[in-house]
């Protein structure tokens, strides 16, 4: 069945919502190919001008700079990545079956890239995935985190951990460390894809490039980390 899914922002991401103009709808699908080609480093708003035909002046009324663009598509991809934790488990009753769906979804697998039926609105989930990968630690590593914080610029991330943590918790309800354990399969499927990808001696699976491997290894390292203190526990 198809759908689509309107992802809802905060509105200390942006000047004016990109979402109520077609031109401010074309800032951000044309901003992530461009994203996507160049990165962060040489993206500016004169070359995104430049792709639209329009004036750089203009999509400064929607952004106050490239930085916070960046922020609103790496939330952005945040909340509908959420939104498909909860889609895509609503129906499973055992918590391992959605940790393995969620682990799925983590690098992107099994999503279908036609945007009516992964609810994406016109976004193009591929290249906008690469940009998370490349370019989501950039969002906050940043001298101004504590006030892009303090107006819950990062709250999509914050909660789609705390979901994956609920559902760690859901499987072993003992667990001390189940944000920590979620925070850290996230980034570490983007790194490792990263790595794959353009540092493959930081890899086991660089030369094969195959992401069936990336996804065995984030398997192992939930539930190695889940049995291993099931077994502590049992031994106390």
């Amino acid at each position: 069945m198809d759908y689509t899914v309107h992802v809802r922002m905060n509105e200390h991401l942006f000047l004016r919502d990109p979402e109520t103009s077609e031109l401010g709808r074309k800032i951000v699908r044309e901003g992530i190919a461009l994203f996507g080609e160049i990165g962060l480093e040489e993206f500016t708003f004169r070359k995104l001008a430049d792709r639209l035909g329009t004036k750089e002046a203009s999509i400064y009324r929607y952004f106050e700079n490239k930085h916070r663009l960046l922020v609103y598509l790496v939330a952005w991809y945040w909340r509908w990545l959420e939104y498909q934790v909860v889609f895509q488990t609503n129906n499973i009753q055992s918590p391992q079956e959605k940790l393995e769906r969620v682990l799925r979804l983590l690098i992107l697998k099994d999503v279908s890239e036609s945007p009516s039926s992964n609810g994406a609105d016109g976004i193009d989930l591929k290249t906008l995935h690469g940009i998370v990968i490349r370019e989501a630690s950039k969002a906050y590593l940043t001298r101004h985190v504590t006030e892009d914080n303090r107006q819950q610029l990062f709250k999509p991330y914050k909660d789609l951990c705390a979901r994956l943590a609920g559902i760690i918790l859901e499987h072993q309800p003992e667990y001390p460390f189940a944000r920590s354990l979620a925070s850290t399969l996230i980034e570490t499927a983007h790194y490792q894809a990263f790595f794959m990808q353009n540092l493959p001696s930081l890899t086991d699976f660089g030369t094969t490039k195959d992401d069936n491997q990336l996804l065995e290894f984030l398997r192992h390292l939930l539930f190695a980390s889940l049995e291993q203190r099931k077994a502590v526990l049992e031994e106390l």
